[in-house]
This record gives structure tokens, sequence and C-alpha cells, in this order.
């Protein structure tokens, strides 16, 4: 993976789905409004909308349409005082007008190539990779009773031993309010304090701890109910995340082919170093060989 992803791929990612509303070609646009007989298409208002303030996000529809309206009346009557004092010609807004643009056609570039292009298919590959490249760790299914003395806590094990029902006991002994029946769930390595953990994992199923385990929160005894391998995320959980991963990958190549065919030249040297460092390939960094991108 590149380095410069972090910096690049992922912020133009956000930046081009912004900026990404548009009306097909073939869709009605009707006239919303008209300022000094200059026409409001329904187009410009789904713009607006596009680039109200965060704020405004969860208003409802008709609401965020009178706010893009309103936004786009002030925009389109200051404008018009501008072309009339000929700001248009000032060398500062052309610049803009010119980044601006060329801006917008990296972004639609952007959506044909990558947006569009991300097929089912690629989704679903990278899925099986990412997965497949996961180690599955065992969780355990697990019921405690915390209490405050070690001898409170052997007292339970007896009680346990002479056949009390442990969900029982966890009611009427445990200190623990939050767990019903002192049941934990599962959980994986790493969820729970050292001592607990290394307890509750060396225990078989079905079997409680017949020493009381001390912890930082007091002495408990523990109950595994269930051992098992966690089952991975269905791609149906995890594909917006994993349509990310495809599209930054297309984008970092599509970057690649057009910057291979460019000559780049930076004419502040301090600037161009930065530039260097975070344009190399990770494992160039890592001293390793630099892998090729790839659009899987």
């Amino acid at each position: 993976m590149f380095r410069y992803s972090k910096l690049a791929a992922v912020a133009m990612i956000a930046i081009a789905a912004a900026h990404g509303v548009a009306s097909a070609e073939d869709e009605p646009d009707p006239v919303v409004a008209k300022v000094g007989g200059v026409e409001i298409h329904q187009s410009e208002i789904d713009l607006a909308i596009a680039g109200l303030d965060p704020q405004l996000a969860n208003l409802p529809p008709e609401q965020k349409k009178v706010a893009a309206l309103s936004a786009l009346i002030d925009v389109k009557v200051l404008a018009a005082g501008a072309s009339k004092e000929g700001l248009e010609n000032d060398t500062t807004f052309k610049q803009r007008v010119a980044y601006l643009t060329e801006r917008e056609l990296h972004n639609a570039y952007f959506k044909k190539h990558v947006v569009d292009a991300v097929t089912p298919e690629e989704v679903k590959a990278r899925y099986e990779k990412e997965i497949s490249a996961v180690q599955p760790q065992e969780e355990v299914r697990a019921r405690h009773i915390l209490v405050k003395t070690e001898q409170e806590a052997k007292d339970i094990i007896t009680a346990l031993d002479g056949g009390k029902n442990f969900a029982d006991l966890a009611k009427e002994k445990s200190t623990d309010a939050a767990s019903e029946g002192g049941d934990l769930g599962y959980f994986t390595k790493g969820r729970m304090v050292p001592e607990f953990e290394t307890a509750a994992f060396a225990l078989e199923k079905g079997a409680y701890t017949k020493t009381p385990v001390k912890t930082q929160f007091g002495f408990h005894v523990i109950l595994v109910e269930d051992k098992r391998t966690q089952a991975p995320p269905t791609l149906e959980q995890v594909e917006p995340q994993v349509r990310q991963l495809v599209m930054r990958d297309k984008y970092i190549a599509l970057l690649e082919a057009a910057k291979a065919s460019a000559t780049v030249e930076i004419e502040d040297p301090a600037l161009k170093k930065s530039y260097d460092e975070i344009s190399k390939p990770q494992a160039d960094v890592q001293g390793e060989p630099a892998a090729e991108p790839k659009n899987n």
C-alpha cells in the first residue's frame, strides 16, 4: 500500500463523493425559480443541497430545498453585481476558476473510473482476500460472580460444588449489577483484564474456577458456558468498508498510471523532498521491494 494513500486517496474519495451530485442528461430538469430573468433549475438545487453546511444535513427535505434555493438566489444576485463590475476578469478570480474546473474534472474522472467502475465481483474478491488473511480467534461465553473478599468467593465455589445454580448465585451474591445472572456474553482475548482472561480461557466448556480469581475489581468465580471460533463478519455487514478498499486501490492505480506519463517538477527542494517522501511505496520505506498497485 502506498504511503500517500492516507493523505491523498482517502481524502480525495471523500471530496469526490461530496461533489458527485449530477443529473442524468435524459432526466427532466425543471425551472424552480427565476432571478432577474436567469433561470434556476432543479439540478442547481441538487448541487446546492450537496454543498449546504453539514449542520443543515439533518433538516427535512423540504427545508433543505428552501435553504438551498435561498443560497442560490443570494449567489445569483451577487454574481450579477460582480459581473457588472467585471470581476470575472480579475487574475485571482481566473486562477480560482481554473483550479475549481480542474478539481471538478478530477472528480468526474474519479467517478467514472473508480466509483462507477467497482463491480460486485471485485468487492466479493477483496472481501474473501481480507477474510482469508485474518487469523480466526477463539472466543468464550462466560458468566462470573464478583465479590469483595476471597472467603466469599470460596463459599460460592463450595455452593457450586454442592449443586447450586451459577446464574441464581450470581443474582444473589454478585456485586456486578451490569450482567444478568453474571452473563458476560462472548468475548475474545484482549477484552478482559489479564487475570480474568487467563482463567477464563484456561477453563473447559461447562467448567468453573475452583479457586477465586483476584483482579482489581475484587474476587471472581468464573463459569465458561461455551467455546468457539469467532465467525468473521459477512460481506453484507462490511460491504461499504470493503468497497472503500477497492476504490482506494483503483484510485492509487489510476494516479500511478497518470503520473507515469506526466513529468512532475517541484522547484522548492524542501517541498520536493517532502513530496517524494510521502509518494514512496510503503514497502520502499521499509526496505522491501515495492509492490505494484493492483485493481483487485
